[in-house]
Order: structure tokens, then sequence, then C-alpha cells
């Protein structure tokens, strides 16, 4: 049956009444998961019997259905562009560069990847809120928040339309101008590594040219993720500027699948446990290591049993019969292939002695594995962004770059119950400590500059957040609860990120008071707010990973709030559905710490197991047309192709490799209903939050504002309330959550300096055995201290900051956090403080000022009488003698800076 809406709809349909009646019927056992939500329920399964009907059609065919035109709704703005040749090119070089002569010749050549057919040239949209484009327009201001999104879909299906409803989400959140890749973006198996990784690289260098990189945010889901990571690798390594950050949201970064989450089932997530499986085509699969073999002996015409010899049995052609369909063959003989006689095995590894075959992939062989006692030999290519002997490349499979280290701030983004959580989970923690997750032996011995990398650069300070039992890519169900906190946690992340770029406060939309989210309108079963709090405590596992602290720390805020501070260039989260944060386990508690780096990037055999059992129901459903395929592709090769060069050989799926005169064009998209359902259902928040925001433009409104002062054991006290108009924008702001490098190098009084500011970072309130008044460094204290005094030091973002922190020039802030005032005389240009600052903050004993300082501070005409005392610098004074001085009080005051 065609894919198109009717039989999509016919197929997914029964999906959704089922869901409905058994979610009502039986919801004790889903009270703690995500799916006591109707809508992610719904949302979770649809998904999955989508992609199990899809799994009955061509590749070519969900490629079609996926890249269909989606209407654009009237609040948001699309503008399509062609990425300039001259972008394209750059990213070309830059991969030839990164790929070195040895990747060259292992992928096959530098030019056939670059070739692209009739129609198909390189184009992206950019997209935004069509208020923020006319006010930006108005104002006549250049777009400082991009955000290069790079779309999902394992490589080989998706398209911006389908993923259009999450990108303006974004846009709208964070106020930014994301530019997409269209639809037309070249896509595996047709077009396999590195041609994609090109074209994302392509998109970045187009904005480059006319935007400073610290105006740029690159994110990605899925398989876009993972090509975010190579681009951000390529980008450091070729020393070409690197954007604020990066967002990474279920990035795909090991296809070799050797973690251990990949093994389960994953009854939580909607990508197949087997992986993806298609109906055979002329894209998929492609010719495997016997059927070029054939072509290469000129016996095209022998396929199968004329290939045979003539004394062959029937039950070996048979045999041959059975592996040329299901593209694997299974044998008890273990001859050859012992650990020992094997350098493509991980000798020396766990369990690497007891386990013969070729488990790693490389050039130059097969993959080989035991499953259940005998050896199974990979020849179908597995994946279809690239051969099984590439999927274990650093620019294919991230995780296993030398070094992750000397890149932006990353936020990592993945679900409890998805299968990729652990090798998300490895990934962030090898990017924030280079030199403790190193590659296996066998990738640092096939790359023997890995060591160099490796103590380069320096970790890369990254903000890990798994969400309690999620899906994969969980803001696709945009529609849900759990996926709006997300929403907010990534804007939040962004704005911090350019902020921290740009030396800047970025203000982004804090829409709490009319999001479906904490009005409790949404069709979900419950609010988060309505939680009593015994609920707000949660057992000590989740996902099978021992936690830690069970009561919540923090809830996934408002717009505006501080990220927390790096430890250890860190900031590991575990989070709830219902958006409550609380802390990861301890990297020990975690499996996929626990892997070992030699057993990364080795085949294991339950994937390979899972794979087998459905390969075997696929290839007997569809084993008439597969080898219909397979003999139509062979004659096809043997009678030639247009080629590339002599030293040019392009992967057997690539369509490069077989083009001819008359090759079809890039086909055009078409229209569809259920793709436009689809998308009108996922931003459907972004339409009722919208409305509800030009309602509140229309009526405004005075909130009232607590200001909380907290005491030491963290308990709000409640203080006076002021009222004032209501503002929906927020200011983010870069606080110094960063940590400092420190090394064996680091001197000790840097060291003890930092341990300070820890200390007094944790409880303000408390001063240090060593602490003395901070005071201007031209005011000498009127007061003898016995203390040395500290070496002076810059706390201008540390948690000292005072005024700092705001752009504008008369709007006092600290912490990033703006006061509810402005001045009549601005800060920068006539002072960093003025009278109206003096008192907002201090970090020790008042300490008078000068006459003359207060005269030129306060205006002429002002006075003030120092009070005689102990003097230690050359402001002595004039009081007579035998004048008592009244005790120093304490309070708050403005750091001051001369």
């Amino acid at each position: 049956m065609v894919l198109n809406t009717i039989s999509v709809g016919t197929a997914v349909t029964p999906t959704v009444i089922q869901t409905y009646f058994s979610h009502y019927l039986n919801r004790k056992p889903l009270r703690q998961k995500p799916i006591a939500h109707i809508s992610y329920h719904e949302g979770l399964l649809l998904i999955r019997r989508f992609l199990l009907y899809a799994s009955y059609h061509t590749v070519e065919d969900i490629q079609a259905f996926t890249s269909q035109w989606v209407p654009n709704p009237p609040w948001g703005r699309v503008e399509e562009v062609a990425i300039p040749q001259k972008a394209i090119h750059d990213a070309a070089d830059a991969i030839v560069a990164q790929l070195g002569h040895k990747g060259i010749d292992r992928i096959g050549g530098s030019r056939w990847w670059q070739w692209r057919r009739d129609g198909g040239d390189l184009k992206a949209e950019w997209v935004e809120m069509k208020a923020d484009y006319e006010k930006r327009k108005r104002l006549k201001e250049d777009c400082k928040r991009i955000m290069l999104y790079v779309h999902g879909g394992a490589y080989f299906f998706g398209s911006v339309d389908e993923h259009r409803y999450q990108i303006q989400r974004h846009a709208r959140k964070l106020g930014a101008r994301p530019l997409t890749k269209s639809a037309r973006y070249r896509l595996a198996p047709q077009f396999p590594f590195p041609c994609g990784l090109q074209d994302c690289l392509a998109a970045y260098m187009y904005i480059l040219n006319t935007h400073d990189p610290s105006t740029i945010i690159l994110s990605g889901d899925s398989a876009g993720g993972g090509m975010i990571m190579s681009v951000l690798v390529i980008l450091r390594d070729q020393g070409i500027p690197l954007p604020a950050g990066a967002i990474l949201i279920s990035p795909w970064v090991d296809l070799t699948h050797s973690f251990p989450s990949v093994a389960g089932d994953a009854p939580q997530d909607y990508i197949p446990a087997h992986g993806f499986l298609s109906r055979p085509s002329a894209a998929w699969p492609p010719p495997n290591t016997d059927d070029m073999e054939q072509i290469a002996l000129h016996a095209v015409e022998r396929v199968v049993d004329e290939g045979m010899p003539r004394k062959t049995s029937q039950h070996e052609r048979q045999t041959a019969r059975i592996e040329a369909i299901q593209g694997f063959a299974v044998e008890d003989k273990l001859d050859g292939l012992l650990p020992e006689a094997n350098p493509h095995n991980p000798a020396g590894t766990e369990g690497g002695g007891d386990r013969p075959g070729n488990t790693i992939p490389g050039p130059g062989h097969e993959l080989s594995i035991m499953v259940d006692g005998k050896m199974v030999t990979v020849k179908d290519q597995i994946q279809m962004y690239a051969t099984n002997q590439l999927i274990s490349h650093p620019l294919v499979s991230p995780v296993l770059q030398p070094s992750l280290g000397g890149l932006p701030p990353l936020l990592i983004l993945t679900g409890g119950g998805e299968m990729l959580r652990d090798e998300q989970i490895y990934l962030a923690h090898k990017a924030a400590n280079p030199a403790k997750y190193p590659p296996g032996e066998a990738y640092m011995d096939e790359y023997p500059e890995a060591a160099d990398i490796i103590a380069k650069y320096k970790p890369t300070d990254v903000q890990l957040q798994v969400w309690d039992d999620l899906c994969h890519v969980a803001p696709t169900l945009s529609f849900t609860r759990p996926a709006k906190f997300m929403y907010r946690s990534i804007a939040q992340f962004g704005a911090w990120a350019l902020a921290k770029a740009q030396k800047t406060d970025i203000d982004i939309l804090d829409d709490d008071d009319v999001s479906v989210i904490s009005s409790g309108s949404d069709t979900d079963s419950d609010t988060s707010s309505d939680i009593p709090k015994s609920r707000q405590e949660e057992p000590t596992t989740k996902n099978d990973v021992v936690q830690g602290q069970s009561v919540a720390t923090k809830q996934i805020g408002k717009a505006g709030e501080p990220l927390p501070a790096f430890k250890n260039h860190m900031i590991r989260q575990r989070i709830n559905r219902h958006g409550r944060i609380f802390p990861l386990g301890a990297p020990s508690a975690l499996p996929a710490l626990q892997v070992s780096p030699n057993e990364i990037g080795v085949i294991k055999p339950g994937p390979v197991r899972k794979w087998m059992e459905a390969k075997k129901k696929w290839d007997s459903k569809f084993a008439k047309e597969k080898r219909k395929v397979q003999k139509q592709r062979i004659e096809e090769m043997a009678k030639g192709f247009q080629g590339f060069g002599d030293d040019e050989v392009p992967p057997p799926s690539a369509l490069a490799g077989r083009r001819g005169l008359n090759m079809e064009k890039e086909p055009k998209r078409g229209k569809s209903w259920g793709m436009s359902l689809w998308s009108l259902w996922g931003s459907s928040h972004d339409e009722k939050t919208i409305k509800r925001e030009e309602k509140a433009d229309r009526e405004p409104e005075a909130t009232t504002v607590t200001p909380q002062n907290n005491d030491r054991q963290g308990t709000p006290k409640a203080g006076p309330q002021h009222s004032r108009p209501r503002s929906r924008r927020r200011l983010v702001s870069y606080t110094g959550q960063s940590e400092p490098n420190i090394n064996e190098d680091t001197r000790a009084l840097e060291l003890l300096r930092l341990r300070e500011a820890e200390s007094h970072a944790q409880d303000p309130t408390l001063l240090s055995p060593t602490s003395r008044p901070q005071s201007s460094p031209s005011l000498p204290s009127t007061t003898a201290s016995p203390l040395p005094s500290p070496p002076a030091t810059d706390h201008s973002t540390g948690p000292l900051n005072t005024i700092a922190g705001t752009t504008s020039s008369n709007r006092p802030a600290t912490d990033g956090k703006a006061f509810p005032f402005k001045l009549s005389l601005p800060l920068h240009g006539g002072g960093d403080f003025n009278a109206s600052t003096l008192t907002l903050k201090s970090v020790g004993l008042a300490t008078p000022m000068p006459e003359e300082g207060l005269e030129k501070r306060l205006g002429e005409g002002s006075t003030s009488t120092p009070i005689n005392g102990p003097s230690t610098g050359d402001w002595a004074g004039d009081a007579e003698p035998g004048a008592k001085r009244p005790e120093m009080e304490r309070f708050e005051t403005a750091k001051l800076t001369l």
C-alpha cells in the first residue's frame, strides 16, 4: 500500500482509540510515569506505530512522506534562502583537511560526496516569529540570536517541514531566528557520510559570513545532534570560530551500538529495538560484499545458482540463496577467528579473550561476532549513514573522538527511558573530563595523534539533564507537559550561552503567567502545582540507576533564573515529569560510565541478535523483492556509470556511484494533510500561548513582587510587597558559573582564593578567618587590621559582583537580576557607582568615604565629617582629641571602583 495520509491514518487510528480507553481503564500502573499524561501516552504510541508501519515501505516512500509541504502558521515567518557555493566549498575544504589523506582514502575519495543531482541545490529556511521580525525591522536591529538547527531522522528521513513546529517553539521561547536546513538537504543512504556533514558545515559557514559567532547557537536532535558534535570538532581543529554554545537533544553519537542501554528493549521509547528496517528498493539495501565480488569477477549473469560450481550440492546452493537474501552468514567453525590470531578483536579488554571475531569496525574486513555460540558474519550494511567499516569513524560516531574538550558550552538532554541514553551520558562526561574518558587502545593505535589532542584541549562546560522515563527526542511531543519543560530549559541555556559569549544580558520571554503548564489548562491529567509535598520525593532508583538525593532541590524555573554553578565542568541533573530537579547519581552508579574505553566502538551480541531476528522476518516477507532488486543493481553496475576518477570509489549505497546520463532530477515535494494535522497538533500550545499573550498585553495589570531574604538554613523570609507593571521579558546573565581551570600548576594563593570564594558563595553571610572590609584600593580603611590584606582579585564575574551584569547604563543589577528601579545618573561613563547604589550590596564592613571623594560623588556643596581614629594611611580625621569613635555598624554597601 502507498504511504500517504489515508494509509497512515488507517494504520494509526486503532492505536489512538485503544490507547485512549486503556489509559483511563488502567491508570494506576501509569501514575509515576510520563504516560500518566494522556497526550504523552497517545503521542508516544502513535509515533511507535507509525515507524512500524513505515518499515513495511521503501526508504524512498518514507523520505517522500516526511518531506511533504506543511503550511506555516500565520504567527510565524519563513524565508527560504540558498546556501552560496563559497560556503559549500569552504565546508568541503574543512572536511578534507580534517580527514587527511588517510581519511580521504578510507571514505573513497574527495569528490564523489560533493556531487549533487540536478535540482538538489542546498537550501535553508529562516524561521522566526512574525512579531519578532517586525520589531527587529522597525528598530533596524541586527539579529543577535541565531540558532542553526539540524533535524534528526536516523540520517535517512525527516525534513524541516516535519520539524518546523518544534523550531518555531525554539524561536518563540528564545526570541531567536533559527536557520534550519531545508527538506532537500542530502539524506542517506543515497547520500551517505560525509554528504550531510558537509551541508551542516556549509550552513554554519553561510551564517558566519554575515554574523559574529557569539550570536550563534547550534542545536540538533538525534542524528542532527550527532552531526552538530562532528561540526564542532571540525571547527575546533581547523581553527574556525566556534559558536556561543550548542544544544543536543538525544544526540545519536555511537552508530556501533556499544553501550548497555541499546541492548535492552526500551519499552518507554518509540525507536524500534531492532533498529530501522525497510522494504527493499533501489536505494536500500545496497549490494553487499558477495554482490560486489560477483561484479569484480565479471560474472554478473551468474547470481547465486549460476555462480556456484557445477559439483556444488543442493544444500550448499540453498544455503547460498538464504545468505544472499538475509545478508549475514552463520557458521560453527571458528578456525582463524580466535582472539590471539585476530587483530580486529579488542584483546586485553573485559571479555575480549572469550570473544572471537572481527568486532571492531574497520577497513579491510567484515564484521563478525559470536552470537549464541555461533559465529555470525554480517554482510549487509547495518546503518544507512555509513558502511559497516565506517560506523566507528570519529566523525560518524563522535563518542569515539580522541577528545571533546575545547568546545563551547553544551546542553545535553537525554530521556531516561530511551535506548540511546547511555551513550549520551557518556558523551557529556567525556566532554567535561577528556583525560578520564579516552578512546580505547585500538583507536589510539589507529590515530597516533590522539594523545596530543587529549592534552591540547581544556575541558568543556556541560549541563547534562536526564529526564526520568522520557522517550527519544521528547520535544517531538511538543503538546505534552514534559516537553514544555524541556523547551523552557533549552531557552534558558541558550540565553545564558549567548550572554556569556556576548558579555551582555539577554532578555527572553517569560510566559509563565500565560503558559498552559502553569495554568493547568492542558489536557494532561494533573499539573505540577497540584502535587502534594509528599510526592515531591522520589525513589532513589530511576531508569535502573541508583540516584543520589531523593528530594527535589529545584524546579525547572521561570525565564531569567540563573544557571547553577558548574562543578568539575558539569551541571548534572535528573528531572522528573513534573519539572522537578534532583541530583544525578554519582558517576560510579551510572552504567554508562562503567564501560571500559576498550569496549566502546565494539559491536555487541545483544544488538546484533535483535537485528538478526527482525531481519529474518523482513527478509522472509520481502525475499522475492530483495533478490529482484539485487539482480537489477548488479546488472546496472556491470554496465557502468559515470565515474569521478580512478581514485574515487563511492560507497555501494551512494547515488553518486550509480549516476547515469539520464538520471532523474530531485523529486518535488508533495502536500500531505496528515503531516499538516500533526504540525497543527504540535504547534497548538504555541497558538494558545500567543493568544493569551495578546490578551495580557491588551489588559495590563500590576503584579505583586515579594522580596525574600534567606537565613542560613535557606528558609525564605517574607518582606514588604511592592507593585509594578507586569513585564514578560526577563534578563539572563552570565554570572561566573563556569569554573576556572585548576591543575597541578595552580598557585597556592589562587587556589585559596577560589576555595574562599566557593565557601562564600555557599553562605554569603559567613566571614572567613581572613576576611576584611572590601574597600576601594585608593581609599585605605580607617582602622588597622591585625591580619594581612588578601591579594587584590577581580570579582567582576564572581559571586561578589554587585552592580555589573546588565547592559543598561542606568539600571543596576546583581547576580543577573535587575533592581526594580532606574538611576537618574548613568553608571557607565559617569562612574561605576553613585549615591543611589552605595548601599545595594556589600561583602564586609562599612568604610566611610573621604570628604573629597564624597564631594566628588555627591556634588559640590556636600560635606562629610570624618571620624578621628587610628590611621593606617594618609587619610586622618580632624576630630577633637579625646573624641570617642562610635562602634562600627554593619550594613550593605556597594563595592567602590575608582
